[in-house]
């Protein structure tokens, strides 16, 4: 099947938005994103960023334009027949947050021989959750600094390529369970389950929110990840509220820095405290305790 590409050049923290758009808004999403600024441009450049949308087929131009119009129009192409997924993320290289080492199998001979790292496997032909973008990054940083105590239930709210459960299983060597609502997400989640051999620790599931029994069950939850969009976040507060433990913690990120006091405040309504934040220019992540 022939792949297309959709570039926009402009600001880093404009562009940046786009991409979460692309992959996780727009239906069907974008097969791969690649965020990358021109080395030649002048340092004061304001749109010396440029970012690349592969996909499958064709396309639709205008849909583009009205979900990411602060980007601008895109230059849409027809692309060789080759795996633009993998091309688009071979380059990107390993990603160090805390002690966590995110890599792909063409990287694994540059890891460091460092007994405290704990290295996580994702592979460039696996187009969600590479770990590069801040907000995952920014969620396995704090995840190691305020890890405390093993949590006996760990619950990873739209888990895409399951890289903070993985995470959880390997930091903790707790079960944890994970879910989203994309199916083709839930398969990737699995083979990286498989890969990072933590099988019989992880397990994967397509649901939506808390709804589905094989959840529920599980609370209440002592801790929880949600790196999702800010309006499913506040959405879910309520829920999440009645699915995790007094003292229980919630992880929370795919914010926007201008929607944090709207998450927080919705947050703090439905009965948790926030404990401690990563500061980022766009994309915070919140660490919250329910009272």
């Amino acid at each position: 099947m022939p792949t297309f590409k959709a570039v926009w050049t402009g600001a880093e923290a404009v562009l940046e938005a786009a991409s979460v758009l692309l992959t996780e808004v727009l239906f069907p999403p974008a097969e791969a994103v690649s965020l990358t600024k021109d080395d030649d441009a002048a340092p004061d450049d304001a749109a010396a960023w440029r970012l690349d949308a592969y996909f499958a087929g064709r396309p639709d131009a205008a849909a583009l334009i009205d979900l990411v119009m602060d980007a601008g129009d895109p230059v849409i192409e027809e692309l060789p027949d080759i795996d633009w997924v993998a091309h688009a993320l071979e380059g990107l290289g390993l990603v160090e947050a805390g002690r966590f080492m995110l890599y792909g199998s063409h990287d694994a001979d540059k890891l460091p021989r460092d007994a405290d790292k704990i290295p996580i496997r994702i592979d460039a032909n696996q187009a969600f959750g590479t770990g590069h973008h801040p907000t995952t990054a920014g969620c396995l940083t704090l995840l190691d600094r305020f890890a405390g105590a093993p949590p006996q239930a760990v619950f990873d709210l739209g888990c895409g390529s399951a890289v903070l459960a993985i995470a959880a299983a390997k930091l903790w060597d707790v079960e944890v369970m994970a879910s989203d609502i994309d199916e083709r997400s839930v398969e990737i989640a699995r083979e990286n389950v498989e890969l990072n051999g933590v099988a019989d620790l992880v397990n994967a599931i397509v649901a939506d929110g808390f709804a589905d029994p094989r959840i529920r069950v599980r609370a209440p939850y002592d801790f929880v990840f949600a790196n999702i969009l800010a309006g499913p976040l506040v959405d879910f507060a309520p829920a999440m509220a009645a699915h995790v433990a007094p003292r229980g913690r919630v992880m929370l990120a795919g914010l926007m820095s201008e929607q944090e006091a709207g998450v927080a405040a919705a947050y703090a309504a439905a009965g948790f405290k926030l404990i401690n934040r990563l500061d980022h220019k766009t994309w915070p992540v919140l660490l919250f305790v329910r009272l």
